[in-house]
């Protein structure tokens, strides 16, 4: 039976490069080749033999991960004040920086290209979906008012206000998307010279696995081959994290950043904690856990998986609404946004310097990061280097 399976190579034929000798002497890396094949299963397995191919994975599901609603919510989570409580504390009201000059890629559900709080931007968009290029959902406005929205009816929502630039890719429609459009859109979003790329997604295993039962498969059978997949789809998002890190030091700076995921539920059991999903656990991305605040200071939010590397607000957090407005949502896809949207604060640092590189910006962002304001008892690994902090000079 044959598969959709995506191919990560290098090219077979030498191109053009934008420069033939970067530092120390070393040639300048060629961008990767992807590419998405029918297969099956022993051809996958010869492609995968070769030299010049460095993964094969098959498609797999991949889903938005949901915002969370939660217990204590009510109207006041929606009181927006001058400054969002996530603006404040991650520190870019106070940053002298505001992310001129640097692009940033946010590959959702799309956005609402007509709302106020892009007002200025240059949305340059991408439909890897068959559906519409329009966010249907809201949940890629809402992430990317975050990183560099404007102001709305008074309330700063946005991180880095100053971004001028961004690379919109729309790949997930209302089931979903795969795996090989997400490969797809961060090659786009590089090539084109994303600075930033967030990603508040990650693979759906039980849907998988549900999908494989659907086909026929027994479900002992199906639990083994999404196992099987999803390995194989780590290794893919490593590999090709690795040709991106490579790249940074010859082509531009490109940084990966994703969501944690929601699965984990310690209101209900201190001990329901699940880890880092996919493609935030591969390493080559840098990923974020949620925050949430209290009277003692800032809070693990109970949704928030562990084995994240930052923390950023990820409860009550107050950003764009498809139509026009603003609208609040708890989960690790908004603490993405920010922990990305101080990311391109850094990055406008380095670059007035002269030292932008991917692993200099990671260093710094993470670096940077503190426990310092989070409320006493919490598990190191729930929170990473803690909450990520803007450049205040």
């Amino acid at each position: 039976m044959k598969r959709n399976y995506v191919i990560l190579s290098t090219p077979s034929k030498p191109r053009a490069r934008m420069r033939e000798i970067g530092p120390a002497g070393l040639e300048s890396p060629q961008p990767p080749k992807v590419d998405v094949s029918a297969l099956d299963p022993k051809t996958a397995a010869d492609v995968a033999s070769k030299k010049s191919v460095k993964a094969v994975a098959p498609v797999i599901p991949m889903k938005m991960i949901a915002p969370v609603s939660l217990d204590n919510e009510g109207p006041a989570v929606m009181a927006a004040e001058a400054v969002t409580w996530g603006i404040k504390a991650v520190g870019a009201n106070t940053s002298p920086f505001n992310g001129d000059g640097i692009v940033v890629a946010v590959l959702d559900s799309g956005i609402d290209p007509t709302h106020p709080a892009f007002n200025g931007v240059e949305l340059v968009r991408q439909n890897f979906t068959k559906e519409g290029d329009d966010d249907t959902d809201g949940h890629g406005t809402h992430c990317a008012g975050t990183i560099f929205g404007r102001d709305v009816d008074g309330t700063r929502i946005g991180v880095a206000t100053g971004v001028k630039k961004a690379f919109i890719g729309k790949v997930l429609g209302k089931g979903g998307g795969g795996s090989d459009q997400v490969v797809q859109a961060i090659q786009w979003a590089v090539n084109g010279g994303a600075h930033v790329i967030s990603m508040s997604l990650g693979i759906d295993f039980p849907g998988y696995v549900k999908e494989l039962e659907d086909e026929g498969i027994p479900t002992e059978l199906a639990t083994s081959m999404a196992l099987e997949d999803y390995r194989l789809n780590i290794l893919l998002f490593e590999r090709f994290a690795s040709f991106i890190s490579a790249q940074n030091a010859f082509l531009g700076t490109s940084v990966l950043f994703a969501a944690a995921g929601n699965e984990s539920r310690r209101q209900i059991d201190p001990d329901f904690e699940i880890a880092v999903s996919p493609p935030a656990v591969a390493d080559g991305f840098v990923s974020v856990a949620a925050l949430g605040t209290s009277p003692e200071g800032f809070t693990v939010a109970p949704f928030s998986n562990w084995g994240a590397r930052v923390s950023g607000p990820g409860v009550g957090i107050i950003s764009a609404k498809t139509g026009g407005g603003l609208t609040s949502k708890n989960g690790t896809s908004m603490a993405t946004p920010h922990v990305a949207g101080v990311a391109a604060l850094w990055a406008q640092k380095l670059s007035a310097s002269g030292e932008l590189n991917g692993k200099l910006l990671a260093d710094k962002l993470i670096g940077n990061a503190t426990t310092n304001g989070i409320k006493p008892g919490f598990t190191p690994r729930n929170v990473g280097a803690g909450m990520v902090q803007a450049p205040q000079n």
